[in-house]
Formats: C-alpha cells, sequence, structure tokens
C-alpha cells in the first residue's frame, strides 16, 4: 500500500491488504498456510460447512494453521441453498468463533453455475443483520440487487465477476462499474478471478477489493499464484489511484517536437 493511500475499512476495522483469499482446495493444510503467507492477505474465508468435516491424517483443521493474531477469519455459508440452511451455518460459524459477527453470506439458487438466489440473499441478509451480523454479501452483477444489499445494512458487497470457480475473469465490467458509482460501502469482487491480469482489473475499475480461491489453489504453482494476485491487486489499485492516460485513435508522441533544432 502506497504512503497516501486509505485502508480497507470492513466492519470498522482497518486492513492494508485488499486480497481476501478462501482456504478450500489445496493440496495440504502446509500449503494453505503458505499460500495465506504469500498472498499478503489479512482477511480468510472458510466454510463453515465443511471445517468439521475435513480433519486430515494428523488431527489437524484449519483452524490449526491460521494465526488469528495475524488474519481476521470470515466464516462463509457455501453450499447453502435455502435461507434457512444460510442462517443455521452462519450461527454455527458465529459460535465457533467465540461470538465474532462477520460473515460472508452465500445463499446459493443453481447447483450448476453456483448462482447466488438474489431474493432469498436479501431476506437472509436482512434477518443476519437484525441478529448483529456484519454480513459481506456475495451477489449477482445487477447493481439493483446490490444497491438494496448495501442498504439493508452490509457492511460489504461482492458481486461476482464470472461464476464461482471458472477462472474467466470479469465478463461484464460495465455492471461492475454502476455498482461501484452507486456503491455506499466497500465492493469486493468475488468468484471469477482466474489470473493476477483478473485482479489487475478489477482493482482498476475501482474495486476496494478481489477475493479468491481456486484460482490460487488450482493453479499448478499455488504459492507462486499467491504471490502474483498480490501484486495484480496492488499493481490494479496503484493504477486506480493514479488515473490512467485518456484513450486516443491517434498517436501523441512521447517527446514534443517543439524546440527541436533545425524546425
Amino acid at each position: 500500500m502506497t504512503s497516501t493511500e486509505a485502508p480497507l475499512i470492513i466492519a470498522g476495522r482497518s486492513y492494508r491488504s485488499r486480497l481476501l483469499i478462501g482456504t478450500g482446495k489445496y493440496a495440504s493444510l502446509d500449503e494453505t498456510a503458505a499460500a495465506l503467507d504469500a498472498s499478503g492477505a489479512e482477511i480468510v474465508t472458510f466454510a463453515v460447512r465443511r471445517l468439521g468435516n475435513d480433519p486430515r491424517p494428523d488431527g489437524r483443521t484449519l483452524l490449526d494453521v491460521i494465526d488469528t493474531k495475524r488474519y481476521t477469519l470470515l466464516p462463509n455459508t457455501a453450499g447453502c441453498y435455502d435461507i434457512d440452511t444460510a442462517l443455521r451455518t452462519a450461527r454455527l460459524g458465529r459460535e465457533l468463533l467465540d461470538g465474532h459477527p462477520l460473515v460472508k453470506l452465500e445463499v446459493l439458487g443453481d447447483t450448476e453455475t453456483l448462482y447466488p438466489d438474489v431474493p432469498a440473499t436479501l431476506a437472509a441478509a436482512e434477518r443476519l443483520i437484525a441478529e448483529g451480523f456484519a454480513v459481506m454479501v456475495y451477489t449477482s452483477d445487477d447493481p439493483v440487487a446490490a444497491r438494496r444489499l448495501a442498504a439493508l445494512g452490509c457492511v460489504a458487497v461482492m458481486p461476482l465477476a464470472a461464476p464461482i470457480g471458472s477462472g474467466l475473469g470479469i465478463r461484464n465490467p460495465y455492471n461492475i462499474l454502476t455498482i461501484l458509482e452507486q456503491a455506499t460501502v466497500p465492493v469486493i469482487v468475488d468468484a471469477g478471478v482466474g489470473t493476477a491480469s483478473d485482479a489487475c482489473i478489477a482493482m482498476e475499475l475501482g474495486c476496494d477489493g478481489v477475493l479468491m480461491n481456486t484460482a490460487i489453489a488450482e493453479a499448478r504453482r499455488p504459492v507462486l499464484m499467491a504471490s502474483a494476485m498480490r501484486k495484480g491487486v496492488e499493481a490494479g489499485r496503484e493504477a486506480f489511484l493514479a488515473g490512467r492516460m485518456p484513450r486516443r485513435r491517434h498517436a501523441s508522441a512521447s517527446s514534443p517536437l517543439s524546440g527541436i533544432p533545425g524546425e
């Protein structure tokens, strides 16, 4: 982060890193920990429903390799397809983390695309907020839905760039731009990023952050990709703050012609 850059604020807490990463699909817990370190991320998300069902042969679970003094844990409701299941899962995550209120809400509507069920997401978000949760919410790239979720009191809106795990990059940057133009809370692209240039583009658009999992975990060298994503997010943010040059149809010489001898 540059010396003039304001931090990312989520639920009243400041973060220097704008890269958030998930913890699924890695070959081992040690690889997970190494990727977290290389990414520079400060917010780490995990699926509550899978946590207790995924012990390793040595008895360790994900929580055994995450330094809770270094990382903010973000339990998520991945795999939930109805409001009641999402609510129960969020409550379980809060209980697991001794009252920790931050949660990433997902209410899915389709098993093939993993697209969100937006009406159910709105209903679940409203109920969780009423129960004192700080809700970061996964949603479609629909600007109307994003605006309504922010109005409900979600602490961050997280539109997909493309289907979860697809690696297709940002398919509709104009919708993301519209969401950003009307945003009253941080906008974090969630799902669809495939490589560092995708993360960079998201940040150049003006997004406040990027959350990813599969793009790192399924890379040929996950730890190296985590490092690349860190740099991509940082470069994109700096480019956004710097302000790109205008696009032109014709050339504009880098060196002026005036003052050249003989002219």
